[in-house]
């Protein structure tokens, strides 16, 4: 019975890519720095709102979860790696939509700096397109400030193209960000 307990024990902690209880969402940009934009629509308020989801799927999943910012507020980057550092047993994910000057770029793809941050992102970046079959740019490795200071696990995803007409339409649709945010959530449980 103790060798049975032991091994348990021991699948328990080396299953498990990252010990974490918490998961700190950032929604990218906000208040003077609207982010990616095209007319009307902005990246930060479509960030924001996604995250709002992604919090609400992380919390049913039984997740403690912070956020870097609740309101169209204005936070430097030093600000959010700094916030995110406050939590030792946690997870990094920030919430972003691309933009670009060639409006036929399309899809989505994760970021990452670090060894852990590269398997949570690659579960994430699977179930995003698994969930919502859209363009698939991949998992790339960036030394973005907010991956490259965090010291727990940390992605960026860009969930999508505002520059491109059809990931812009995808995007307004609340449909489509709650897919994604459940999407998000179901990597970050692949991952755990």
């Amino acid at each position: 019975m103790k060798l049975i307990a032991l091994f348990i024990l021991f699948w328990t902690l080396t299953s498990s890519a990252w010990a974490f209880k918490t998961v700190v969402i950032d929604a990218g940009h906000g208040g003077n720095d609207r982010g990616g934009s095209w007319g009307k629509v902005y990246e930060s308020h479509l960030a924001l709102d996604t995250a709002f989801r992604l919090e609400r799927y992380l919390k049913m999943k039984g997740y403690k979860v912070v956020m870097t910012r609740r309101t169209d507020k204005y936070l430097s980057l030093k600000q959010r790696s700094t916030f995110a550092n406050k939590y030792k047993n946690a997870i990094f994910v920030s919430v972003h939509i691309n933009k670009a000057s060639r409006t036929g770029a399309t899809g989505i793809e994760t970021f990452y700096c670090g060894s852990e941050g590269k398997k949570l992102g690659q579960a994430i970046q699977d179930k995003m397109v698994s969930k919502v079959k859209v363009h698939n740019r991949g998992l790339k490795y960036a030394r973005f400030h907010v991956l490259r200071t965090t010291k727990i696990p940390a992605v960026l995803t860009e969930i999508g193209f505002v520059s491109n007409y059809g990931d812009r339409q995808r995007l307004k649709s609340g449909k489509y960000r709650d897919e994604i945010a459940k999407a998000i959530a179901d990597g970050i449980a692949k991952y755990d």
